[in-house]
């Protein structure tokens, strides 16, 4: 995967800091990485937004802001509000292609969810990847109600001929109760796409160097690390 899309089954889910994870994984295994976020919201100019916070935990990534609107509003909404020119997916796959063509790993990371809207015209994060043919790692919630959005969210890709290589719970609970500790199981066989990680809840409050040494252990092979679903089960 020299491109890989990550998106969400709502906002607030926690792709920034599993983005944030992918990239230091892919870090240690000495691959050269970037991040693009086509559409900030909801921050000022001059203040540190989602890529930003990717670098202060991943470490050496190269950052590509596309545009940023100061309300935390779906982008289209944003963009209209500000006044301002929205994202296009051409824009997206344009910037991720020239960025992959000097890294080894592009992490795209979305706002909100997949189907969240970019412009007037109702294009999303899912037509970017389809621009890209590019995969789409979806980030889930790790307890009640999760089954249900990511489930919606990985039919919506397989509707659109995208590529789901898994999911990655964003924030794993240090007590989970029985919905998170069942999910572990049900996730796989109701979105019919393997669990890629779990991030433990806190993670972001660690000091980047920990973060960046623990991170494999977050996630499996297939993201560059050594994570096992069956010892989170366990």
């Amino acid at each position: 995967m020299s491109v890989l899309v990550v998106t969400g089954t709502g906002t607030e889910i926690g792709k920034t800091v599993s983005t944030a994870a992918v990239a230091a994984a892919a870090l240690a295994r000495g691959r050269s990485v970037a991040v693009l976020k086509p559409a900030q919201t909801g921050v000022a100019e001059g203040e540190p937004g989602d890529a930003a916070e990717v670098a202060r935990l991943a470490g050496a990534v190269t950052l590509l802001e596309l545009a940023r609107y100061p309300e935390p509003l779906a982008p289209a909404t944003a963009a209209r509000r500000a006044g301002r020119p929205p994202v296009r997916p051409h824009e997206v796959a344009e910037a991720a292609e020239k960025l992959a063509a000097e890294h080894d790993l592009v992490l795209v990371e979305g706002a909100g969810g997949l189907l969240v809207r970019f412009d007037e015209t109702g294009a999303t994060l899912a037509d970017a990847a389809r621009l890209l043919g590019a995969p789409v790692l979806v980030v889930a919630h790790a307890g009640l109600g999760t089954l249900n959005a990511t489930t919606l969210t990985t039919e919506a890709l397989r509707a659109r001929g995208l590529e789901c290589p898994g999911v990655v719970i964003g924030s794993w609970p240090a007590a989970a109760d029985l919905a998170s500790r069942c999910n572990v199981a049900d996730l796989p066989e109701s979105s019919g796409v393997p669990l890629l990680g779990a991030i433990p809840q806190g993670a972001p409050a660690l000091p980047p160097a920990d973060f960046r040494a623990q991170a494999p252990g977050w996630l499996a092979p297939r993201l560059d690390g050594s994570w096992d679903a069956a010892r989170l089960a366990a």
